[in-house]
């Protein structure tokens, strides 16, 4: 078939290298996310490389970007990673129409933070969906789906970069094939069903130490590494990525009860975090043990 190659960022990259690498499909030209700042987008820059065309619109609501799109002559358009609202009039300009990947098991965690929720909540599994989309926000119909399980140790960063993306390009390439064949379903999702979550920001994810420490820990690591779950010291914030569930040291939530070279150890509801890695305001990354060893953070520091 003819494609459009629509996304960006890693995923979008790999989904071109994948389409291109196997060779049984024509990209028509690929559509990105515009440039911010200085650097490149790695989808952009790997479509340049290979001599591809590249549009950038600011929005799709735009005819003049509906003629564009329609002149291609494209069999059917591969939404791998898109953030901007792309209508119908232009989700219908290939032949076949357009797929899109998003990695929860719709309709289930609708909206653009739909790794990091699943985990926070506590979820054992989730997945992803290739779907037809519509005028709506992850609610078209549904052409394949792949679970995954939810591990006690995934963050979000593990969930997406060991599972969610090389299934989610495989599971790209799998779907255009059952386009290809007049094989590929429209199952439609239940409008009444499901979840529809917004961003995963940084005021959703202050910690409460009097919260039960599965809480604690599912939030620490359903925003790791973005946006990275926060608390206070010292009157500035400290964000907290990498961490384990400890037994309970009979501790008031909050409260520092270890702070060595095995890293800090913060009490909550039921149990105790020990955390590995911290980002200070203003700073980078560091270990918990450097960011105790040269702060006035010691065992008896209430956090937050």
């Amino acid at each position: 078939m003819r494609l459009i190659v629509h996304g960006q960022q890693a995923f979008g990259k790999a989904v071109l290298e994948a389409v291109l690498e196997r060779g049984l499909d024509e990209v028509a030209a690929v559509y990105c996310a515009p440039d911010k700042g200085s650097r490149m987008d790695p989808l952009k820059e790997f479509a340049l490389e290979q001599g591809l065309a590249v549009h950038q619109p600011k929005s799709y609501k735009d005819p003049e970007v509906w003629a564009q799109m329609d002149a291609l002559q494209a069999d059917l358009c591969v939404m791998a990673y898109v953030t901007l609202f792309v209508p119908e009039e232009a989700l219908n300009t290939p032949r076949l129409g357009s797929i899109q990947y998003h990695p929860s098991l719709l309709p289930m965690h609708k909206g653009p933070s739909s790794i990091n929720w699943p985990i926070i909540f506590g979820a054992k599994q989730t997945g992803l969906s290739i779907f037809w989309p519509d005028k709506g926000l992850d609610t078209g119909p549904i052409l394949l789906q792949k679970e995954v399980a939810i591990e006690p140790d995934d963050t979000l960063g593990t969930l997406y970069f060991n599972h969610l993306f090389p299934m989610g390009v495989a599971a790209m390439l799998e779907a255009v094939d059952l386009v290809r064949d007049g094989k590929a379903p429209k199952i439609p999702q239940n409008p009444d069903g499901g979840s529809y979550e917004g961003w995963c920001r940084k005021e959703d994810v202050e910690i409460d130490w009097s919260k039960p420490v599965d809480e604690v820990y599912n939030l620490i690591r359903g925003a790791n590494p973005q946006p990275g779950a926060w608390t206070s010291h010292d009157g500035k914030q400290l964000q907290l990525f990498d961490c384990t569930k400890d037994a309970s040291t009979g501790a008031e939530p909050g409260v520092v009860t270890d702070a060595g070279d095995d890293g800090i150890v913060i009490a909550a509801k039921g149990g105790c975090i020990r955390v590995d890695k911290v980002r200070p305001e203003g700073d980078g990354k560091k270990s918990a043990a450097e960011y105790a060893q040269t702060t006035s953070l010691k065992p008896g520091t209430r956090l937050g």
